[in-house]
This record gives structure tokens, sequence and C-alpha cells, in this order.
């Protein structure tokens, strides 16, 4: 049984981090409801700014100009520019948490990685948080949309930069968590009850016998192809991905679901994610996209000389890895259907994602069993 997640305290959490860095990280208890409509919004962003900065308590509300940058399917972030008389720009981000996603996501584990990330220079500073979400700097960058990242040298600074980030070292425990997450998504997931008829109907044409099952046999393969454990992103999409085009720099961003993992699943979340939201897996990368991938990850500096073997080594562990993080995220859209209050259909999304997993389960299965075979064999 997996144990359930420790409660959301953001005070806690601030305190410890003030004493990991002095003076650098705010706190405040305010709460804001991110289903609240822009204008009734925008007021309560200006006094949380004030509650959390002391040097802005006093400012006219006038001097700040909020705008809304992203709705994603989890998250709202929120631009947030302060204009003093006779001084420089001060610019925010402000991101505040969808509701109800505690239910899925370790808070706590996510802020031990925004902490040591961003003293690692990986993404913003982390500044301070909040009741329902966090600040942190703003990047004068504009993310990606998924037909960038299958552009070749997009490819390569993504493929460097996530070699970069594998090498971070968090403290704490090391253990891959993909099938303990996996394992507490199914348990939410396979007890759910919906209201509305159509969508409890739908939901119970799903065989949980079945899903439990496959979660049991794909990690019983992958178990063997021994991929190695690394700091991981685990949420790699192309929203996730900023880049600056001035000073060509990309940034990683949302660490909501990092944690030490394998490598093939964070290398293999990313490739998925080419699909973008609408899951056209004809934009799955093929072999040679993917290739290139690994031969700017393995070797940055010398992407020509990647042996054939590495190669094999990584297509193998990437395509099979593959098939969990469509286990993942299609048991995240069930729990999201049930609580999430974010215009999105995650209930086919869970459709779209586990028919892939059972679409390419036997080519990738065999895959991996052959490689196996050959390299017990040598």
């Amino acid at each position: 049984m997996v144990a359930e997640v420790k409660i959301w305290n953001p005070i806690e959490v601030a305190e410890q981090a003030r004493k990991d860095y002095p003076s650098q990280i705010f706190a405040s208890h305010l709460t804001i409801d991110p289903s609240l409509s822009f204008p009734l919004m925008k007021p309560l962003i200006i006094k949380l700014c004030k509650d959390i900065f002391k040097a802005w308590s006093n400012l006219d509300d006038s001097f700040f100009h909020v705008e809304k940058i992203s709705g994603g399917i989890t998250n709202l972030l929120l631009k947030v520019s302060v204009k003093e008389e006779n001084c420089i720009d001060d610019t925010i981000a402000i991101r505040l948490y969808g509701p109800n996603t505690e239910y899925i996501i370790d808070r706590h584990r996510e802020l031990q990685a925004v902490k040591y990330l961003s003293a690692a220079g990986f993404g913003a500073k982390w500044l301070g948080i909040f009741g329902n979400g966090m600040v942190q700097s703003f990047i004068n960058a504009h993310t990606l949309i998924p037909s960038d990242i299958r552009d070749p040298k997009l490819a390569a600074k993504v493929a460097k930069e996530l070699r970069r980030f594998h090498h971070v070292d968090i403290p704490g425990s090391k253990e891959p968590q993909l099938w303990n997450d996996i394992w507490k998504f199914f348990e939410k997931a396979s007890v759910l009850e919906f209201e509305e008829s159509k969508m409890h109907k739908t939901y119970e044409t799903i065989s949980f016998r079945e899903v439990h099952d496959e979660i049991v046999e794909l990690k019983g393969l992958s178990d063997r192809l021994n991929s190695p454990v690394i700091f991981s992103h685990n949420d790699l999409l192309s929203a996730n991905i900023m880049i600056n085009d001035d000073e060509d720099k990309i940034y990683f961003i949302d660490y909501e679901y990092a944690s030490y993992n394998y490598r093939g699943f964070d290398i293999a979340n990313h490739f998925a994610e080419y699909a973008g939201f609408e899951c056209d897996y004809n934009l799955y990368p093929n072999m040679n996209e993917q290739f290139h991938f690994f031969r700017h990850y393995i070797q940055p500096d010398r992407p020509h000389e990647v042996s054939e073997k590495d190669l094999e080594t990584f297509y193998v562990e990437t395509n099979t890895y593959v098939l969990a993080s469509h286990l993942f995220w299609a048991l995240w859209g069930l729990i999201q259907a049930k609580m999430s209050a974010i215009d999105f259909d995650y209930l086919s999304y869970f459709f779209l994602r586990y028919n892939e997993y059972k679409r390419q389960k036997e080519k990738c299965f065999s895959q991996a069993q052959s490689y196996l075979s050959g390299f017990k064999n040598e």
C-alpha cells in the first residue's frame, strides 16, 4: 500500500527554506481562488504581493501591472510588474496551483526540487510561497509548442540541457518514484465516483483488473533493462521548456512531478509529448529523430562519435518506458477528471493514453525482449 502524501503546509516549508536560504524566501498565509475571473483576481494578486514583499507594502495599487501568462491544464501563471516612480521595473511570476492538485502532487517533494534546482541555476529563482502557490523570478523567455521540440536544433539543445539536469544531486532518498507514483494513482483512480451519469458510465467501462495486470507486467520487463536512476523532470512537455532567443538559452520549468527516476522514463516521457495534448502519435519521433536526440544527450560535444551499441540501448530503454508514460498519465487523467475544475476532457485523455499503450505494447515488448535475449547471449 502506498503512503498518502503529507498534508501541504506552505508556512512550515517556508520556515525550513529560510534556514537554508536566509532572507531569500518569503511566505504568506493568503490563498487565491484560481477560478475567479481575472478582474476579481487582480486586486487579490496585488494584495498578495504586498504581503509577501514588505518593500512593496505601501505602494499604491496603480504601480502594479498584472497579466495572465498562461492557463494550462494544471496551473495558472501570472506576471506581475511593479513600477515605482523613478525606479526600474521589477517583475515576478506567480503560479497558482490548480484546485485539488495536492491529491496527486507531492508539494513537499516539489519544493525540495525547486530549492536545489534553483540554486543549481535551473529555471526561475524561488522567491516565496503562499497558501496555494509559489512566487518566482520572471524568466525573459517564451514557452515552446509541440512543433518546436521537433526541430533538430532545438532537440539537440533540449538533449544537452536534459543531460545536465540529470546530473543534479538532490539530497534525500535516491529511490526511483515511477512505480510508487503509478500505484498511488492506480489506487486513487480505481475507486472514483462521478456525479454525472454519462461520465460514470464511461468510467465503468474501464477494467482496472486489466490495468493492474498491465502495470505488473510492464514493471517486470522494464526492471530488467536496468535503466540508470537519475534526477528526473518527469513532465518535460513543450510548455515546460522556455527559450530566450536573444541569449540562445533554454530553461526547464515546473518541477511538480520531479523526482529520482529512471533515465529511460524521463526521455520517453518527453518524446510522448511531441504528440501534444491532442495525442497525435503520428508525431512521436521516429528512430532517426530519436538517435539525433540520444547522440546530443550522450556526447553533446561529439555527437557523431556515439556508438551504435549505446544508441540501441537508449532506443530500447526509451521505447519500453514510453509505455509507462502512457499508464502514468492515463491514470492521472482519471483522477483529474474527478478533481479538477479546469475545462479539459481528462476522461477522454485517459482513453487516448491507455489505447496508445495497448496499441504499442506488442511492438515495444517484443523489441525489449529481443534486446535482452541478445544481451544475455553475448
